[in-house]
């Protein structure tokens, strides 16, 4: 991509073969199109229904599933053969649907694209197509226009675009089609150029087509969206994991088992079908239906933190997030310009309040409130103003420079309407870059006089004297210096300074020549400030063990400011800029964003590289963001957080999760809600595997005995799907421990199945295995019915579940010490699956299909009291697990 900005106007014509004055000719356009093809942006290759539906089937777990299922009906147990399949059926149902929500990004990237242009042809101005444009087209450029390609501007007056949807601007960039830049310049740095997307705030100008479509930098951007894939969370990866592991349990048990079967001299179908019921007791079915309902859960209770969920898996990985990577214009700041300081030649005066409230005060040193002393200061910058301000709505029309300003002098009781008609204008001399001054002329107590506000040096060559304390001197070298370095000051606290200054006239001249012998009145410095809130939430993020990264494509000293004053760097800390990340290898950066908290001047392809150097490193990133800069580095991130009032529909399309509140704080509070969905996932994974595992060793254990199998498939699957699942919905509705974001986020690769849990389920297991087994013997020995000892074991193993289902409510804290019934979900997911156990033994109709015969009282009782057996396993097992 040949850089533009590094030529001369002369240059940029000749390379490109156009006449400036006349444009292309109608033919070179056309032939220009067939060889560039239309200003469109490309999408991605999207994965058919059925590519989705195959992907899920892939599943080892599944194809173990669909192996029993197909051997059952085989071996004419269709019944047992059908549920196994309804089931692989639902869970392929429910992975298609969440991946089918497939990313609307590069659709609403499209939709940004100027949908008209002006362009010169044959001479003549001629309004076309965005998708028409062609390289070497001069378009006419007007405030309110969007750009409708990449250009290299040719002509420009007072012209200002608005790039922080691209480049994290804060504020209308100031173009100038006579620089020629250098070859290294960053992105935001590139002041005679304008980019597809963006948005003319001010003035006018023209610009010839350098690139178009895919070529663009917004093209740039809908490649990298294009290129990223969704890639599995932490928690998918670890369910994939357990699942494999699982199913070579089941098939090496299975292997065993059907030696052991062949030894003995049993009948292939019984050996068949005793695998069968141990695939379906070594799988936990319902695992993944809970894991998505509860997730879903969670999605419902993120929406009360002002957090809306796009994908469920990202629920969890908010939990497990250990950086937050975070743009800085919109997320921790209130992209409100707002005045904080003022200086009137003598002193220094604070500014309180933020953004566009109109509630806020003058103040000096001491905390008095001074709006007086700086009224000449404030009529100048409400007076030669062009903005409109709402202070009922809080918002601003025209640049936020300006209204700043008027925001400042609503806080003093100047209204800027009630001043421009107390005081109306008689004359101005706009803005432009090359003065970069604003002048404005009115008859103020019988007197003409000109305002004047602009860039403090420029300001302060043209002024011959001073104002102090309403008395007007001259401006000695001592002054002059002191002004200076107030001005420097402000700068160096990342404030944006705008001096003020007025002349005494005979008569309206709007002459350039008439901005000279001005009298300074005073300076007022202003910034993009901090969100309050984001303080407390970056506080609440370190106590957490999170690291809090800003990433923003405006000024190194600007967000160094910002990143001090939210508590994410110290006072000695320095800040990366884009243009050292170019020139850094992959591995330096991963090393370089281990210590580094802000990195500024970034381009979008530098935020998509931080965030891979972040992940790199083993850490589970999050990116928050809000412009269409943001949207690549908000699909590579582990989770991508975008902006829902401020943010462009590119993010929120990218992203994983959209803040309806634009709020950094409301990312914690869902931090902490995906730590606590997680603690409830694992008792669920916990209370499932020990429940299959103590399925497997009844199966095996009897097997090893010589016994007739206790459970066959359809009691196994009705245990999985039913009283199992319905339990561990209400474990994953468990409400939030205390102390949750007083922890380090745990290890992210670390196994959801962790030491301390495969202890505890280990315990589990075989307590649920000698209690159940147990049921079996006295059916079996004395009363010497096959059916009875079955359904005496199906009834020991269901209700020791909905037992032990109180004791997993907590990983540490006992049941006894617990409010037991505090969980009604639990209370009411219990009595369903009591009324189930109890509709499958004594309701003839349903005997035949769950293989159960009703029991007598002398077999209720032994198989109740055995039913705590379980449960006490799970105590046994906090007990264990907490003193290691």
């Amino acid at each position: 991509m040949k850089k533009y900005f590094n030529l001369s106007v002369k240059e940029t014509a000749e390379d490109l073969q156009v006449n400036l004055s006349n444009g292309l000719s109608g033919n070179e356009a056309a032939e220009r199109s067939q060889k560039y093809g239309s200003n469109r942006l490309e999408g991605g290759k999207e994965k058919s229904i059925l590519q989705m539906a195959i992907e899920q089937l892939k599943d080892f777990l599944v194809l173990i599933l669909m192996v029993a299922a197909i051997v059952s009906i085989f071996l004419g147990e269709s019944l047992e053969g059908i549920v196994i399949l309804a089931i692989v059926v639902l869970n392929t149902f429910l992975g298609v649907y969440q991946e089918n929500k497939a990313s609307n990004a590069l659709k609403a990237l499209k939709e940004m694209a100027s949908p008209h242009a002006k362009v010169l042809r044959d001479g003549q101005v001629v309004e076309i197509g965005s998708q028409e444009v062609v390289p070497g087209d001069v378009v006419i450029l007007e405030a309110g226009d969007y750009i409708p390609a990449d250009l290299r501007l040719v002509e420009s007056v007072n012209l200002k675009v608005d790039e922080a949807a691209l480049t994290g601007e804060s504020v209308p960039v100031e173009k100038d089609a006579n620089a020629v830049l250098d070859e290294d310049a960053s992105l935001g740095d590139r002041i005679n150029s304008a980019y597809m997307g963006t948005v003319i705030t001010y003035g006018r100008g023209k610009g010839v087509i350098t690139d178009t479509g895919m070529k663009t930098q917004m093209g740039n951007i809908a490649g990298m969206l294009n290129s990223s894939s969704d890639e599995s969370t932490p928690l998918q990866k670890k369910l994939d994991s357990l699942g494999k592991l699982l199913g070579i349990v089941c098939l090496s048990i299975c292997g065993i088992i059907f030696i052991l079967g062949l030894v003995r001299g049993m009948e292939l179908f019984d050996i068949f079908m005793t695998s069968v019921s141990l695939a379906v007791a070594a799988i936990p079915e319902g695992l993944t239906v809970v894991v998505t309902v509860v997730l879903a859960m969670g999605m419902q209770r993120m929406v009360k933190c002002n957090a809306i969920i796009k994908r469920l898996s990202a629920v969890e990985t908010l939990g497990s997030t250990t950086v937050i990577c975070s743009d800085k214009t919109g997320t921790l700041t209130q992209n409100k310009m707002t005045i904080q300081r003022i200086y009137d030649g003598i002193s220094l005066y604070d500014v309180s309040g933020t953004g566009y409230s109109p509630i806020g005060d003058i103040l000096d040193t001491d905390g008095n409130k001074k709006a007086d002393a700086v009224s000449k200061v404030l009529e100048c910058i409400v007076l030669c103003n062009d903005a409109i301000y709402d202070s009922t709505t809080e918002t601003i029309v025209g640049d936020p420079t300006e209204g700043a300003m008027v925001v400042l002098a609503h806080k003093a009781g100047m209204v800027k309407t009630q001043w421009d008609d107390k005081y109306p204008r008689l004359q101005e001399i706009p803005f432009d870059s090359d003065r970069k001054l604003m002048s404005t002329f009115h008859t103020i107590d019988g007197k003409t006089i000109m305002y004047i506000k602009g860039a403090p040096d420029e300001l302060l060559r043209r002024c011959v004297s001073i104002e102090l304390n309403g008395t007007v001197q001259s401006l000695s070298e001592e002054k002059r210096k002191e002004i200076l370095a107030t001005n420097q000051q402000f700068a160096e606290s990342a404030l944006r300074v705008i001096g003020a200054a007025y002349r005494e006239m005979d008569k309206v001249d709007t002459s350039f020549e008439s901005e000279n012998d001005l009298t300074f009145i005073g300076l007022v410095g202003m910034i993009d400030p901090p969100r309050e809130e984001a303080k407390d939430a970056i506080s609440v993020c370190k106590k957490a063990g999170i690291q809090v990264k800003m990433i923003t494509g405006d000024h190194k000293i600007t967000a160094t400011a910002i990143g001090r004053q939210l508590g994410i760097v110290s006072e000695d800390a320095v800040a990366v800029e884009g243009r050292e990340i170019s020139e850094m290898t992959d591995e330096q950066l991963q090393e370089r964003v281990k210590t580094v908290n802000v990195f500024a001047r970034v381009s979008p392809e530098h935020k998509v590289r931080l965030v891979d150097a972040v992940r790199a490193n083993g850490d589970i990133a999050a990116m928050t963001g809000d412009g269409v800069n943001d949207a690549p580095s908000l699909k590579h991130a582990d989770i991508g957080v975008a902006m829902g009032i401020t943010g462009t529909d590119v993010s929120k399309e990218a992203a994983d999760m959209i803040l309806t509140d634009d709020n950094f704080a409301s990312i914690v509070r869902a931090v902490s809600e995906g730590r606590t969905i997680y603690s409830n996932i694992r008792k669920v994974v916990g209370f499932l595997l020990s429940c299959n595992i103590g399925e497997i060793l009844v199966i095996f254990l009897a097997m090893l005995a010589n016994l007739e199998v206790p459970l066959v498939a359809i009691q196994l699957l009705s245990i999985n799907l039913i009283t199992d699942a319905f339990p561990a919905f209400a474990l994953g509705m468990e409400k939030e421990e205390p102390g949750v974001m007083d922890r380090h986020p745990r290890d992210p690769a670390e196994p959801i199945v962790d030491k301390k849990m495969a202890i505890a389920v280990g315990i589990q297991s075989i307590a649920l295995a000698l209690g159940t087994l147990g049921s079996f013997l006295y059916g079996y020995y004395v009363h010497d019915d096959l059916d009875v000892a079955r359904t005496a074991c199906f009834f020991t193993l269901v209700l020791g579940e909905l037992l032990r289902a109180y004791s997993s409510r907590s990983e540490k804290t006992s049941v006894f010490r617990m409010k037991v019934f505090e969980n009604g979900y639990l209370n009411k997911c219990v009595i369903a699956s009591l009324v189930f156990l109890i509709a499958s033994i004594y309701i003839p109709v349903l005997n035949p299909i769950f293989s159960t015969v009703p029991l007598t009282l002398d077999e209720i009782v032994v198989a109740l009291v055995l039913a705590f057996v379980p449960m006490l396993g799970g105590e046994m097992a906090k007990v264990f697990t907490n003193r290691k």
